[in-house]
């Protein structure tokens, strides 16, 4: 398996800063499966106040960045890294290393980050939004889950996802809640209002009906139109922004020059992904 490189659906979407807005929607649906609260609720600092939001959050996006520019030697460690963590969340109805979690997980990302791109920077086609599956799946070695577990295209992530939506697996109760308030308004989030509310508006605006009215959010048309004039101002700001204040330092670092397109999973990561974590 390659890992994408420049040119691809994931380099355009990923090196964009703006599209960390879309993890709001996808932790609001990953909480909805009690499986996946009751993780959060267990092994998680979503409760630990700003301070504590901020470094999650630094944590994610360098996961996230050195798996998608850092090269082959960056992406297996920044996936054992996360595979160490997994070991240690383990409970009475959960295990990070279940694949079914990890399957809900990452469609959740995979169909909220294009959404948010679409959304504040650029349309994607049919086809961009294809390639990005395709390029998601290098998850599946890295996290050690079957091979073809993981939706190839958008018509599989949309079957995959109605079929989750529609399957009463999906079930918000009040740690869901709880902790989803302390994603969307943690302690002193009011200090830094323009960038939550923001944030607020488009992670609750997006969710499927039936998962924003279990998890009590009211949605009006006056939250229509705040939407909308957010996401207006967002896409025009973004617009006068060169590409040194939108993307990732990491993600400008590469270039075609500094990333061989053949660069290939070992083969060992390829076929039991396990291989990589620490022991």
């Amino acid at each position: 398996m390659v890992p994408a490189g420049p040119g691809s659906a994931t380099w355009t979407i990923n090196r964009e800063m703006i599209v960390v807005a879309a993890w709001g929607r996808a932790i609001l649906l990953q909480l909805a499966h009690p499986s996946i609260a009751a993780a959060l609720n267990d092994h998680s600092s979503f409760r630990g106040g700003f301070g504590s939001a901020v470094r999650r959050l630094r944590a994610t996006v360098g996961a996230m960045l050195s798996i998608t520019f850092g090269g082959t030697e960056a992406m297996i460690a920044a996936a054992a890294g996360i595979n160490s963590i997994h070991d240690r969340v383990r409970g009475a109805t959960y295990s990070a290393h279940d694949p079914d979690l990890q399957r809900w997980v990452h469609a959740t990302l995979v169909d909220s980050i294009p959404r948010t791109y679409a959304c504040l920077v650029g349309p994607l086609t049919p086809a961009d939004r294809d390639r990005y599956c395709a390029e998601a799946a290098i998850m599946e070695p890295l996290l050690g889950m079957p091979q073809g577990w993981l939706p190839r295209d958008g018509a599989q992530l949309d079957a995959y996802m109605d079929g989750m939506l529609g399957s009463g697996r999906l079930a918000v109760n009040d740690t869901s809640r709880a902790l989803a308030r302390a994603v969307l308004y943690p302690p002193r989030w009011r200090a830094v209002w323009p960038a939550f509310r923001a944030m607020q508006l488009l992670t609750i605006g997006t969710l499927p009906a039936s998962i924003r009215d279990a998890y009590g959010f009211a949605w009006s048309a006056r939250d229509a139109r705040a939407l909308a004039r957010w996401t207006a101002l967002l896409r025009t700001l973004l617009r006068c922004l060169p590409a040194a204040a939108r993307h990732w330092p990491m993600a400008r670092g590469r270039t075609d020059a500094s990333f061989p397109r053949e660069e290939r999973l070992p083969r060992s990561v390829e076929l039991v992904g396990h291989d990589i974590r620490p022991s």
